[in-house]
């Protein structure tokens, strides 16, 4: 299964830019603050000689800032190397079977999968594909078991009507023992097909044509 790790320039590269010129300019700024006062020292009237104090302050004030830009400068370098470091992490994913948090599965190759919980409160399951426009495509009661179990979609209507891969939406609704409504939660179950950064965003797992968070993912299924 070919997959792919991507990354892009985000607020990382931006933030660096902007500390970069930020210590550009405090650069040029004390520079010709220390020409000026160079300047005033040297033609400066020995009866009324600076106020060493004031200097002081200025000196002071040019110091903090300079080592808040580095500082800057040194967490946008470590932020950058820990998305590196998310995307390495990342690479071992891809062709894996990985559990997430979604309101939508992933059709690859025909099948779709939901991790349903095991019954408790909760007996039944009322699962619900739906389009985009929120229209039921298919539905299917499942009667829960002591364990947690799997609920494969062949990608067809009620209709038989076979539906091309990609990322649609579900709903899952409880029913307890006499029939009453209950909340249930459902993971979703896809291959992992890439890891990318999208400019200024945070990390993503790609299943399909299904995209979430990195920190959506649960597990890797079967493990």
């Amino acid at each position: 299964m070919s997959g792919s790790i991507q990354g892009t320039t985000g607020a990382g590269g931006s933030t660096g830019a902007a500390a970069t010129r930020g210590a550009t300019g405090l650069a040029g700024d004390f520079n010709t603050f220390l020409t000026l006062l160079t300047t005033q020292l040297q033609n400066q009237d020995p009866t009324k000689a600076m106020d060493t104090n004031e200097m002081t302050n200025q000196l002071v004030s040019f110091a903090g800032v300079e080592q808040q830009i580095a500082m800057n400068t040194n967490l946008t370098k470590l932020i950058g190397l820990q998305q590196g470091a998310q995307l390495t992490a990342a690479a071992p994913l891809i062709g894996e079977r990985v559990e997430v948090e979604s309101n939508r599965l992933s059709l690859q190759n025909g099948s779709a999968t939901l991790r349903l919980p095991a019954a408790g409160t909760v007996q039944q399951a009322v699962v619900r594909v739906l389009d985009s426009g929120g229209r039921i495509l298919r539905q299917d009661t499942v009667k829960l078991g002591s364990t947690g179990q799997d609920w494969q979609w062949d990608g067809r209507t009620a209709t038989g009507q076979r539906l091309p891969d990609g990322a649609y939406g579900f709903a899952v609704a409880g029913l307890d023992a006499q029939g009453g409504a209950q909340t249930v939660a459902a993971t979703v179950i896809g291959t992992a097909t890439a890891a990318k950064r999208p400019s200024g965003g945070d990390l993503q797992l790609q299943l399909g044509a299904l995209s979430v968070g990195f920190d959506a993912m649960r597990g890797i299924a079967g493990r």
